[in-house]
């Protein structure tokens, strides 16, 4: 009979395997420990040997491997290694919540709250080059946002008059003068073809 991986224990990190955690497992079972040490070493070079760093600090890529086993040996791997291991401690209770309470009511959901801080700072400098400058980075940007929410496309018309509005009458630009960008989705790539033999 087949065995099925549903049927298997559960991985606690899957990312490394069914492999990496057989080897875990094994090396719990040894009794020896400067045997068990050397089995631990060699594991976290296989784990290494799957995920090669990408750049950053090599001490502390290779404290998260050894993390990374003692989380696959549930804490019970006593070894000699050159670092102190995550405590099981440190995974006990829940996070601190989020305040998801905003004292700021967002009018254009679809901007975003930091798209309404802009428009206030940009409302609060001196009139000038430099403003218009920054109101129109804005208004780009809030057609980028508005894009990714009607993808059919988006007038410049509504994205100053939402200008207009947001900015309390601050920004009156005329859409027959002044132009928006130009944005195009990204197309979704397309799957690969199977050649045909």
């Amino acid at each position: 009979m087949l065995t099925y991986n549903n049927h298997l224990k559960k991985l606690v990190l899957p990312e490394y395997g069914r492999n990496i955690q057989n080897m875990v497992d094994h090396c719990l079972t040894i009794e020896d420990r400067e045997e068990r040490t050397r089995c631990a070493h060699t594991i976290v070079r296989a784990m290494m040997t799957l995920f090669p760093q990408q750049g950053g600090d090599q001490q502390e890529y290779r404290r998260k491997l050894w993390d990374h086993l003692a989380i696959m040996s549930d804490f019970r791997l006593d070894v000699d290694i050159p670092f102190e291991l995550v405590r099981p401690e440190s995974f006990e209770g829940a996070p601190d919540p989020v305040d998801l309470s905003h004292p700021e009511v967002i009018r254009h959901r679809h901007y975003g709250l930091l798209v309404q801080q802009l428009i206030e700072i940009a409302s609060q400098m001196e009139p000038g080059e430099e403003r218009d400058a920054l109101a129109m980075l804005i208004a780009n940007h809030m057609k980028k946002l508005m894009l990714a929410v009607n993808r059919d496309g988006v007038e410049d018309v509504r994205i100053f008059n939402d200008l207009r509005t947001m900015s309390h009458g601050q920004f009156n630009f005329d859409p027959d003068v002044v132009h928006l960008h130009e944005f195009k989705a990204a197309p979704v790539p397309a799957g690969k073809k199977k050649k045909k033999k």
